[in-house]
């Protein structure tokens, strides 16, 4: 049921500067030609330059020598019209060889570009809001990029990804079975989405909030003691609609992000789609594929709980990810999610939960629950007004 992706690859060879062919699929509308790939003389910075016809599209580089690739974390010194939102025209790209590839010194000259344009409706694995303006600023930057590995700053283990650069990391659309023994439910979900890789943390908040709310104080922390309300806006702000409708105030989290990053579809997760990416494809007690029950030596890989944390929450993206590279899907602090909260699960086709109710929805565990309760099909609630040094979040956003 995945998504087709719709793309466009051009190649040029620095040497001869030629173009070499194209591929994709047929439906593609954008349209990358006229590569020509130059080397600054006396310097290792290399100039693409490219020409996007049609509509609108997301443009990445990839970089061949010799007829292999170079992996994408050899290629993130990068510039230009690439990894983001690109218009039609003549376009140019910078990649900085002498620092993305010192060890080859004699091997630029014979490299080969090779430039994607993406549909905005179907782009590349990742995504990365910049957050780096702050509160104050009146826009975050979007930037696309093939895998965590293509990301700049020496790749995903950087401490900015936790901080002023917020990840997420795409989850293809299919169907599951969600919850456990008899309360099983099949869930389908037709769209693709981003989840952010680790649980918004203490730093992110307060570039987007301007505030920070919660106990255990560490910029790297999970921010928490925010309220559904919070991130959201209350009922009378105009937040608090669904699954009637995904309105939120303006001045909350999500409508900051939603107004600065210029998306409209960032929001919490629906209770599907969260123990989805969660699951991984699995149908393991937790993530891990193999469990059976509260494995605690299984669950001390994958999260923080109350056997482990030392009664405290924890830095993000400590512990193993699931196979989705999805962060403390288990443990350290709950998880808002978007459903009204019901004791059976809402099954089908992109379920919503509850029409009504008095709490929502937040999974995963947290720092001071069992390792029962940390479990994949876990679902706890609480009124959406609630504020708990327990509970914090984690961002999606549904594609089209």
């Amino acid at each position: 049921m995945k998504k087709q992706m719709r793309k466009r690859v051009l190649m040029a060879t620095l040497a001869v500067a030629t173009v070499l062919g194209t591929v994709g699929s047929a439906y593609a509308v954008p349209l990358v030609s006229d590569v020509v790939m130059t080397q600054r003389t006396g310097t290792r910075i290399v100039d693409i330059t490219y020409t996007l016809s049609g509509e609108p599209a997301i443009v990445t580089l990839g970089i061949e020598t010799n007829n292999v690739a170079l992996p994408d974390s050899a290629v993130t010194r990068l510039s230009g019209d690439v990894c983001k939102k690109v218009e039609a025209g003549s376009r140019s790209i910078v990649w900085n060889a002498g620092a993305d590839w010192p060890e080859n010194l004699t091997q630029v000259a014979k490299a080969k570009a090779k430039v994607t344009a993406w549909s905005v409706d179907a782009p590349p694995q990742v995504m990365v809001i910049d957050l780096t303006g702050g509160s104050s600023a009146s826009s975050y930057p979007v930037n696309y990029y093939v895998s965590t590995a293509a990301l700049p700053y020496g790749g995903l283990t950087n401490s900015i990804y936790k901080d002023s650069q917020l990840v997420m990391r795409k989850i293809p659309n299919g169907a599951f079975t969600m919850g456990e023994l008899t309360g099983t439910k099949q869930v389908t979900l037709t769209d693709d989405f981003y989840m952010g890789v680790f649980q918004v943390t203490q730093g992110q908040w307060d570039k987007v909030m301007g505030t920070d709310p919660s106990d255990f104080k560490d910029t790297f922390n999970p921010v928490n003691k925010v309220a559904y309300d919070d991130i959201r806006g209350t009922a009378a702000q105009g937040g608090g609609g669904w699954p009637t409708n995904d309105s939120v105030y303006t001045s909350s989290f999500i409508g900051r992000l939603r107004v600065k990053a210029g998306l409209t579809t960032f929001d919490l997760p629906t209770d599907a789609q969260w123990e989805y990416a969660c699951r991984a494809e699995t149908i393991s007690y937790y993530s891990d594929g193999f469990s059976t029950g509260a494995d605690t030596n299984v669950l001390n890989e994958l999260g923080w709980w109350s056997g482990n944390s030392g009664s405290a929450a924890r830095w993000v993206g400590q512990k193993k990810s699931n196979t989705w590279g999805l962060y403390d899907m288990h443990g350290n602090v709950w998880e808002w999610c978007l459903d009204w909260y019901a004791s059976s699960l809402t099954g089908g086709v992109n379920p919503k939960g509850a029409v009504s109710g008095s709490a929502r929805v937040f999974r995963g565990g947290c720092w001071s629950f069992p390792a029962s309760g940390c479990r994949s099909a876990s679902r706890f609630s609480n009124s959406p007004s609630a504020r708990s040094s327990r509970i914090g979040f984690r961002l999606v956003r549904t594609l089209p």
